[in-house]
């Protein structure tokens, strides 16, 4: 009987651990997806080397720290015009085309910034320039590999191809810095964009080998009325409206990454820490995709996001309380693996129910929701610490935002209730993808 009850149990523990391990039946069942999936996870590593390497360059031309900053600044208008233009032009063009053609335009300039760090005397108004392209180019791009990704898998497996997509982007999150940092101290900076080139023209061609998915419907051709009509249908769904409030909130009222320099000096003073700050959040999210299985069984998709999202904001304000640095980083992995949950969630009731002749200008304005947030973020928590304390910003920023989703969902009650196996926009387009075949 022990021996029964024994197997019985170990029975029941190892169909726990499958529920839990990643759904990868995407990358089996779809060839498109794959590329995209693997095209996506190149972009964004090479991206991340960059990343590292712009800033360093510039500090390194200039010694200022504003100049740092200024990079930022100068991205930003691009972000928001080119995100919201991408979104449009991804509802009227060949979706792959536009990827393709922004890809050749990113390589091209990621290897004139290759050209000028080679350079004995590298011009750093190049650097800025450049900037302003890329920045242009991977906004033009993103709606429509957010748009494309629902038409490579099938309905039922759109939370899988979800939570792939964030494993392979937190892929490039976690490797792509340290590649970039080891690149800068043994090399030089010129082979970080070198690099970076090269696996622009690897995902370039993934897409090349795409085919081509037509527009279901007549297009609606780029245009501010097409802009402004995007805009109008987000804030007439309330519950794409949730998603987009939840998301601001956690963003803009308890990101606490800005902090982290003055968190190891200041508080803990062992600024040798701080690599381990940067990469903990990252370590968290991979481990809530690799484990994601689970979210396949989850049907109140609002109600996982505020939880979820609640959890974020309530492991950063313990963060920023706990008197242990090893604690410290225990509950930023931790609300690194909550915010995963609740974007892999936001992900599928965006692809689940946004009509396919909206679904660009819907990712551009998506787009802008989790970029600006975290530019407001650092501001808020800087002025924050600057006027109190490094904890207190830190902890202040976790309440808030646990208070800003709860808010939320009282307010937006159709988010709060959201159900995919009811709710009608769900509904009307799992009913459209089967007419198509595509169910």
């Amino acid at each position: 009987m022990t021996s029964t009850t024994g197997t019985t149990r170990a029975d029941r523990l190892r169909a726990a651990l499958r529920g839990l391990r990643m759904d990868t039946a995407p990358l089996r069942d779809s060839r498109d997806f794959r590329l995209l999936f693997w095209a996506g996870t190149v972009f964004y590593l090479g991206g991340m080397i960059t990343y590292v390497a712009v800033p360093y360059q510039v500090y390194s031309l200039t010694g200022s720290n504003f100049a740092v900053g200024a990079v930022g600044l100068v991205e930003l208008v691009p972000l928001v015009v080119f995100g919201l233009y991408g979104g449009a032009l991804a509802d009227h063009v060949d979706r792959r085309k536009l990827l393709i053609a922004t890809g050749v335009a990113q390589a091209f300039f990621t290897a004139v910034l290759a050209v000028n760090a080679f350079r004995d005397d590298p011009d750093v108004w190049v650097v800025f320039v450049v900037a302003v392209f890329l920045v242009s180019c991977s906004a033009l791009q993103r709606p429509s590999r957010e748009a494309l990704l629902p038409r490579t898998v099938r309905h039922d497996q759109l939370m899988a191809a979800n939570a792939l997509g964030s494993f392979g982007i937190q892929i490039g999150v976690l490797l792509g810095p340290a590649i970039g940092g080891v690149l800068i101290a043994t090399v030089g900076i010129g082979w970080c964009f070198a690099l970076d080139v090269v696996g622009l023209a690897v995902a370039t061609m993934l897409y090349v080998r795409m085919r081509s998915y037509a527009h279901r419907a007549e297009t609606t051709p780029p245009s501010l009325a097409g802009i402004v009509q995007g805009i109008r249908y987000a804030a007439s769904r309330r519950d794409l409206l949730g998603t987009y409030l939840v998301d601001i909130a956690a963003m803009l009222l308890a990101l606490p990454v800005v902090l982290f320099p003055a968190l190891v000096e200041e508080v803990f003073e062992n600024p040798e820490l701080l690599g381990l700050l940067y990469i903990a959040q990252t370590l968290g999210a991979m481990l809530a995709t690799a484990t994601s299985g689970w979210t396949n069984r989850v049907h109140h998709h609002g109600r996982a996001i505020v939880v979820a999202a609640a959890a974020y904001g309530a492991c950063v304000a313990v963060a920023g309380a706990m008197p242990s640095f090893w604690l410290v980083l225990l509950f930023l992995g931790l609300s690194g693996s909550a915010d995963m949950i609740s974007g892999i969630f936001r992900a599928t009731v965006w692809s689940q129910t946004i009509p396919e002749s909206m679904r660009g200008r819907l990712a551009g304005i998506e787009m802008l929701s989790y970029s600006l947030g975290p530019l407001g973020g650092q501001v808020r928590a800087g002025v924050t610490a600057d006027l109190w304390s490094v904890r207190g910003a830190i902890t202040s920023g976790g309440v808030a935002c646990v208070a800003g989703v709860a808010l939320t969902a009282a307010f937006l009650r159709d988010f709060w209730s959201y159900d995919d196996r009811t709710d009608p926009y769900a509904v009307a387009e799992r009913s459209v993808r089967a007419a198509a075949g595509e169910a």
